[in-house]
């Protein structure tokens, strides 16, 4: 029972969260937007001191339930190791895993860099090892641009019934490098779930090595009953964490993740999960001299239901290399669906390229550019839900991965505050439509060598589009055309000018950040 209730929480959370990657219409995340606040790491970057508690609470009462029913990555992580552990078990004489002491050095090494990098602010990494910010690296760069192809499908099919229930969304490469870590990430968590299920929650997970020092606590545990367990090591073979070790009759709470696969798989009822605060975790083998020496002559018997463990080099590689292309198949459609524009079906348009920038651009809703990167978790959330593809994943080393707003295929329009609603480690803060024009994210500069106006074209596309009115068109007594002059005092670095420019491939008026958007 207690298998089925946490199944079936696990897949609420997990569809819930995935879900909200995928929708590109902001329509779902007032019904699950706190999914994606109650993740350990968010929370620690918003400072969200009741979720922060209430998910210490939760691990010293039931133990690592968290990466269990909670973490994406982590049910995801399971759901592979199913499918492996059920391959397995039609064949005969096939065990999928076994007891496995704690890689000490590997697991606390990653932990303590991890919060290194926390501390001194190398996002980059954080974001690397993070488990939610990785699902939602791959969620967005694999899966939802399978999504959106799925979407326009149907909404040419209405479009032909005459509806409007859908509508056409572009799907593009925002950046070639996180692209590229998302499909690495994906390959090498499957790879490690396949062969060993939960080496990467056990190793490399800083936030399951953080519940890990709670949960040796825990009040509710499996515990073994040394007096009923046969030695058989079914629970152990079944256990994906590896941290069932029969011989001794232990387990190493640290690593278990509250699965209850165990508790069903004993056919002895050995294994219970039942109060245990205060138990010493040695005294499962049982705690008086006839326990121990029965558990001694069962030691001593031939036990017939081990088997030689085969070797691992003869593992299903047909999967494997499926995975690894399918995964390059949807590198592909995605790298071809950036095809050129036409213009009038005759002239190929150049597209824009990003112009340099002193300072990054960051979305409104940023106190400033620092505030933003210290405390993004990369998870690439607002980018997924951005409707007017703005922005993308920052390429630049420092901020790896993070994103930054750019203006070639859209600008940042005065209604839209999507990003500030769904970001749930507080880099942007929820804001209002009016509470938008007060943050003045970068400043708008012509470069009159790139202005059409030195052609011998009138144009005053930036001054007619400029939502604040900070371009005006000044009259050049020399060649008489007006060229575009900007107000910084009234510049709220929105992009309209930069994306409307018909210069190519730069647009002759470009916006740079500012380090402060209060000021």
């Amino acid at each position: 029972m207690l298998k089925k209730i946490r199944v079936a929480l696990a897949i609420l959370f997990w569809l819930g969260i995935t879900l909200l990657f995928l929708d590109f219409t902001g329509a779902l995340h007032g019904w699950l937007g706190w999914m994606a606040k109650v993740q350990f790491l968010p929370a620690v970057l918003a400072v969200n001191v009741a979720v922060i508690i209430g998910l210490v609470l939760l691990t010293l009462v039931f133990g690592r339930v968290y990466c269990s029913v909670i973490c994406p990555l982590g049910v995801f992580q399971d759901g592979v190791a199913h499918l492996n552990v059920a391959r397995k078990r039609k064949k005969k004489n096939r065990k999928p895993y076994s007891f496995s002491p704690e890689m000490k050095w590997l697991r606390y090494g990653v932990w303590a860099l991890f919060v290194i990098a926390l501390i001194v602010g190398v996002q980059a990494l954080v974001a690397l090892l993070a488990p939610y910010s990785a699902w939602g690296r791959i969620v967005q760069n694999l899966f939802q641009p399978v999504y959106i192809w799925i979407n326009n499908l149907f909404a040419s099919m209405a479009e032909r019934a005459n509806s409007y229930a859908f509508y056409d969304k572009e799907v593009w490469l925002r950046s070639l490098p996180t692209f590229i870590v998302a499909i690495v990430t994906l390959v090498v968590v499957v790879i490690l779930a396949w062969k060993n299920g939960r080496t990467y929650c056990n190793t490399i997970c800083p936030v399951g090595t953080t519940l890990s020092f709670f949960s040796r606590f825990a009040m509710f545990r499996p515990v073994i009953d040394a007096d009923k367990c046969k030695n058989c090591k079914v629970c152990e073979h079944n256990c994906k964490a590896a941290c069932i070790n029969i011989a001794e009759h232990k387990i190493d709470y640290s690593r278990c993740v509250d699965c209850f696969n165990c508790l069903e798989d004993c056919k002895f009822g050995a294994l219970k999960y039942r109060f245990a605060w205060g138990k010493q975790i040695a005294g499962q083998a049982g705690n008086d001299e006839k326990t121990q020496a029965g558990n001694d002559e069962r030691h001593a018997r031939p036990n017939n239901t081990r088997h030689a463990r085969p070797d691992r080099a003869s593992a299903d590689t047909g999967r494997r290399a499926f995975i690894a292309g399918a995964a390059m198949a949807v590198g592909a459609a995605t790298l071809k669906a950036q095809e050129k524009k036409v213009d009038g079906g005759f002239a190929t348009l150049l597209d824009k390229e990003v112009p340099e920038r002193d300072i990054p651009l960051t979305p409104p809703g940023s106190k400033s550019v620092m505030d933003f990167y210290r405390r993004c978790t990369a998870c690439q959330l607002c980018v997924a839900e951005c409707p007017n593809n703005v922005l993308r994943p920052s390429t630049d080393l420092k901020h790896f991965m993070q994103p930054e707003m750019s203006y070639e295929r859209g600008y940042c329009r005065p209604e839209c505050t999507r990003c500030s609603e769904v970001c749930p480690a507080g880099a942007i803060r929820k804001i209002t439509k009016e509470e938008k024009t007060q943050y003045h994210v970068g400043t708008a500069r012509v470069n009159p060598t790139l202005c059409v106006v030195e052609k011998g074209v009138e144009c005053g596309n930036c001054a007619r589009h400029c939502p604040a009115g900070a371009i005006m068109l000044v009259k050049d007594e020399e060649t008489g055309y007006r060229r575009p002059v900007v107000n910084e005092e009234k510049c709220i670095g929105c992009g309209a000018c930069e994306n409307l420019c018909p210069a190519r491939p730069i647009s002759a008026i470009t916006v740079n950040g500012r380090h402060s958007h209060l000021d």
